[in-house]
């Protein structure tokens, strides 16, 4: 996957579009991130949770893109899986997810002063991937209104109001898989932030 996205930026110079070229480049930036956290902070980042990441960014490169010749965009109105839109939505909130979780469970093992209990941490992951969610949808909302304005190619494109809502739906989805069966594959990430945490705060103690 890693290996196709620098062909997606190719395409979309090819085309001349920026969409394309600006989600591909980010999509591949992003999959070095893992082995980053893994080589800087010492975070335990195996295959499943590289995949993981890589796969979310990878599908909405893909999305974006297209195959070309037989569709322009996943996420247009013509797009032959309907709900594409929604399901790298929910994808990518299950990796916020597990980005929220894990730092605040990492507090919380950390600090004494911090106690969040287990019902908490599951709203406590719902409320942060919907705030997310929500801040995602008004970036999408500007960046589509500015590129209006200066009639030039939207990186970010927001079908309207009811795509929005179907958005903020299926983010909550990814949520709650993250919160119901995904904590249990971050209990090594997190105990390696929290003994990171421990570290810092011996050092500043002595």
């Amino acid at each position: 996957m890693q290996l196709l996205l620098p062909v997606f930026v190719a395409v979309g110079l090819w085309k001349g579009n920026t969409g394309v070229v600006v989600n591909g480049a980010v999509a591949f930036a992003i999959t070095f991130v893992p082995a980053a956290l893994e080589r800087e902070f010492d975070l335990p980042m195996d295959a499943g949770l590289t995949l993981w990441v890589t796969s979310a960014v990878f599908l909405h490169a893909l999305g974006v893109v297209g195959i070309p010749g037989v569709v322009e965009s996943f996420y247009s109105e013509t797009s032959p899986i309907p709900f594409y839109d929604h399901l790298t939505h929910a994808l990518s909130a299950s990796v916020v997810a597990a980005v929220g979780y894990t730092v605040a469970r990492g507090v919380d093992e950390h600090s004494d002063a911090v106690y969040l209990p287990s019902r908490f941490m599951f709203a406590f992951i719902l409320l942060f991937v919907a705030a997310f969610g929500v801040f995602w949808e008004v970036i999408e909302f500007a960046i589509g209104g500015a590129a209006a304005t200066l009639g030039s190619g939207s990186v970010l494109t927001q079908y309207g109001l009811d795509d929005t809502i179907y958005d903020l739906i299926f983010d909550l989805v990814g949520a709650v898989i993250v919160a119901v069966w995904g904590t249990a594959h971050l209990t090594d990430v997190v105990g390696a932030v929290t003994e990171r945490l421990d570290r810092r705060r011996e050092t500043r103690s002595e």
